[in-house]
């Protein structure tokens, strides 16, 4: 029997208020420091999944649209107001746009909450994450050190130094609305750069807001743009081969990420992908049981479960399963769901009807392969059209659907396992490589399964691995390159090697 707590959510008051929302909440996008309508004049809607309620309207750009920004994206990265910067400049720049997303936590958070459904305590959370990118790069401008080498010849000197590479176009994901656009455009201006953004076309409302705050920190006209739309793949296209944009950050799905690849290829531009993960979730014998129940629900059902990092595959060892599934239904069955403007959910509704689709379908598979749904496995109807129960589900067959592909929604496969090499097995056999994790208190272990994993990334005893110190980024066909930490700032520069002959030092 699922025991939801619903009522409890449904009783509680709204803490997200209209009035709240009102000084952020824009309704064009930002080309060259001016609000702007898109040259065809259409919009399209942005509606919360909650509830299927209006929450703005926003422009729906087309190519041409894009090609404005890429061109105010060019001259600001050329005049004396950006290239002429400091380090130093461009670091109290970036400070400043942190203080001003960090005064604005709560209404922020509130207009992610409203656009994407997700619970008003995560998007903070969201914001908090976020801001910590804005925050670690704005240090890291002024450390983007050059080398000089030794030289093998006496009369000359070699030196290395780092450049930006021009125009980086970004194209950030619906789930982390604000998080991707702060981990991209925090390091690509850190190093130098300006930035194209192309928010998902379900949650512009955040990328238009934090691009308000950017304006009001001072940054010049043109170095930030953002451009908002419905029909992605004529701007992705434009930004793949428009000889004016030098680099293009992508998170999104696998597929869409090696169109972007392939578009990108005639022109050699630098490209960062940070694609689909399918993250096995590995529990030993020798695990804390508690810990690992804890890190199973912060990973898997964050954000309803549309995480890129999220758990995707259980493997428990089978001298622990009972006992792990058992504490886990009963975690599972507590979770409060409802309304994300509510203070006490925890889980929200899925972002739209393709991926509540999706999401079902996999459980509709699932029960027609006859594997063992525990808990869950049905719409909540009643709260409304995208949500979906959290649920369990065990004795999952090699050729259901939910074995071998990623899950972006709140559900949990189980899978038991014998040994060690038996995890390791099963948890390496997919080409995804994005995030792992595994619950084990033995030293020795921990290290022989943190290198075998084929992974970007591993939570040892930990179900929340990332933030703004740590690269980010995986293996396989989950990516290239790395967000976050100092390597972040790397996928936005160029590497000038400067050699100085015939020098006299006698």
């Amino acid at each position: 029997m699922l025991r939801l707590a619903v009522s409890n959510v449904l009783m509680s008051k709204p803490i997200i208020q209209q009035r709240a929302m009102s000084s952020l909440l824009c309704s064009k996008a930002l080309i060259d420091g001016k609000w702007v309508s898109a040259s065809s004049g259409k919009t399209f809607e942005v509606k919360n999944p909650a509830n299927n309620k209006v929450v703005g309207s926003v422009p729906n750009m087309n190519a041409k649209d894009a090609q404005l920004a890429i061109d105010a994206a060019k001259r600001a990265f050329y005049s004396d107001e950006w290239a002429g910067l400091t380090a130093k400049q461009r670091s109290q720049l970036l400070k400043n746009w942190y203080h001003l997303i960090e005064k604005n936590t709560q209404e922020i958070a509130e207009i992610m909450t409203a656009e994407c459904g997700k619970p008003i305590n995560e998007s903070k959370g969201e914001v908090a994450y976020g801001n910590a990118f804005m925050e670690w790069f704005a240090e890291e401008t002024r450390r983007i050190y050059g080398e000089i080498v030794p030289s093998p010849i006496q009369n000359r000197e070699m030196i290395v130094m780092k450049q930006p590479l021009g125009v980086a176009a970004l194209i950030t994901p619906w789930n982390f609305p604000m998080a991707m656009i702060t981990r991209k455009a925090g390091a690509a201006l850190a190093a130098g750069c300006t930035v194209v953004i192309k928010p998902a076309e379900d949650t512009p409302l955040t990328a238009l807001a934090v691009a308000k705050l950017a304006q009001d920190a001072g940054i010049p006209d043109g170095v930030v743009n953002v451009v908002t739309t419905k029909e992605a793949a004529p701007i992705g296209d434009l930004f793949c081969k428009s000889p004016d944009v030098h680099g293009i950050s992508f998170t999104g799905s696998t597929e869409v990420g090696k169109i972007l690849f392939r578009q990108s290829a005639d022109g050699v531009k630098k490209i960062s992908l940070e694609l689909g993960g399918n993250a096995p979730f590995i529990v030993f014998d020798s695990a804390d049981l508690n810990k690992a129940i804890d890190g199973a629900i912060a990973s898997k059902f964050r954000n309803c479960g549309q995480t890129c990092v999220s758990a995707n595959r259980f493997f428990v060892q089978e001298g622990i399963y009972d006992k792990f599934l058992e504490g886990l239904k009963q975690r599972v069955e507590s979770l409060k769901i409802g309304q994300g403007d509510c203070a006490d959910t925890q889980i929200g509704p899925l972002i739209n009807t393709m991926q509540f689709n999706k999401v079902t379908g996999f459980v509709e598979d699932a029960r027609s392969k006859k594997c063992n749904i525990i808990t869950g496995g049905k719409p909540l109807k009643d709260l409304g059209e995208l949500f979906y129960a959290p649920t369990i589900i065990t004795d999952v067959s090699k050729d259901a659907k939910i074995y071998t592909e990623e899950v972006f929604g709140p559900i949990v496969t189980v899978i038991k396992f014998k040994t060690e090499e038996d995890a390791l097995k099963i948890a390496n056999e997919t080409r995804r490589g994005l995030a792992g994790y595994f619950f084990s208190e033995n030293v020795q272990q921990i290290f022989r399964v943190a290198k075998r994993l084929e992974v970007g990334m591993v939570g040892v005893n930990e179900g929340l691995i990332s933030a703004a110190e740590a690269p980010f980024g995986g293996i396989k066909e989950s990516g290239i390159g790395r967000e976050g930490s100092h390597h972040g700032i790397d996928e936005y520069t160029e590497i000038k090697y400067v050699c100085l002959g015939n020098l006299k030092y006698y």
